[in-house]
């Protein structure tokens, strides 16, 4: 059977690495058209190659801040230039700077999570609406986090963001009823990406203790979560999918193997 997401555009934010760059590849696999964003533009060519290595039936690349509306704008009239439509949109580029508890926060970390998690996936979904609505179809898939279920502390900011894409995403359903278009969320647990590395500015040791001992998610086990969604009869909604490692059973509770020192 040909996949339902041949042919499809599909556009997917912070494509460059990660579970943005999987989903590339896991929607190419599918024969799908591609249109991918994200700050790093020689790391988002090289995951547009990925995906017509897999199968794509094509992958284009335009360079996009989500933290910027002028960027956000002028990437949605590059799309512009190539379909008149979107068919999904996943919105994935975020992610977490600093551990720091409220009393030591930094203004810059929390912008760039307020900016990045919230403001730039309501810029990005507002501006690639109207390629949606008069089609009367599509979906929408947020990337949340378990942190947006689940405070912890050092997390303040990038809990409540998540928490924010989770409130975003049921608004948008309850606004999109009856448009055709679906919407939904993907909440992963653990992932070994780039995320702890990120968020511990760069500290490669101290980023590699997140997932001592445990075997994490990866960005591909999220793809296969996204693409199986998106892939759906149209009258199937998938609202929410909170996923997450065998050994997390919360935030809190990870069976380790070997403990992290």
């Amino acid at each position: 059977m040909p996949s339902r997401l041949a042919n499809q555009w599909i556009l997917i934010t912070g494509a460059s690495s990660g579970i943005g760059a999987a989903a590339a590849v896991a929607f190419g696999a599918e024969h799908a058209h591609l249109l991918l964003g994200a700050r790093r533009l020689d790391n988002l060519k090289a995951a547009a190659q990925e995906a017509r290595n897999a199968g794509a039936a094509s992958a284009q690349v335009h360079q996009l801040d989500v933290a910027s509306t002028p960027s956000v704008e002028t990437f949605v009239n590059w799309v512009r230039t190539l379909t008149p439509r979107v068919d999904v949109l996943v919105n994935n580029a975020g992610g977490a700077h600093g551990i720091e508890t409220v009393a030591e926060g930094k203004d810059a970390d929390w912008t760039a999570m307020v900016e990045s998690n919230l403001l730039g996936l309501m810029r990005v979904t507002r501006a690639v609406l109207p390629l949606m609505l008069p089609h009367h179809s599509g979906t929408i898939l947020n990337i949340g986090s378990i942190a947006g279920r689940q405070p912890y502390e050092g997390g303040s900011v990038y809990c409540g963001v998540k928490a924010a894409e989770l409130s975003i995403t049921k608004s948008l359903r309850l606004e999109l009823c009856g448009s055709g278009i679906r919407v939904g969320t993907v909440d992963p647990g653990l992932v070994h990406t780039e995320f702890a590395y990120t968020r511990l500015k760069g500290d490669s040791a101290r980023a590699a203790k997140t997932y001592e001992g445990m075997t994490p998610l990866t960005g591909e086990d999220i793809a296969e979560a996204l693409v199986w969604a998106a892939g759906r009869p149209p009258h199937v909604c998938i609202d929410e999918i909170l996923i997450k490692p065998t050994d997390q059973a919360a935030v809190y509770k990870i069976h380790r193997r070997i403990a992290a020192k």
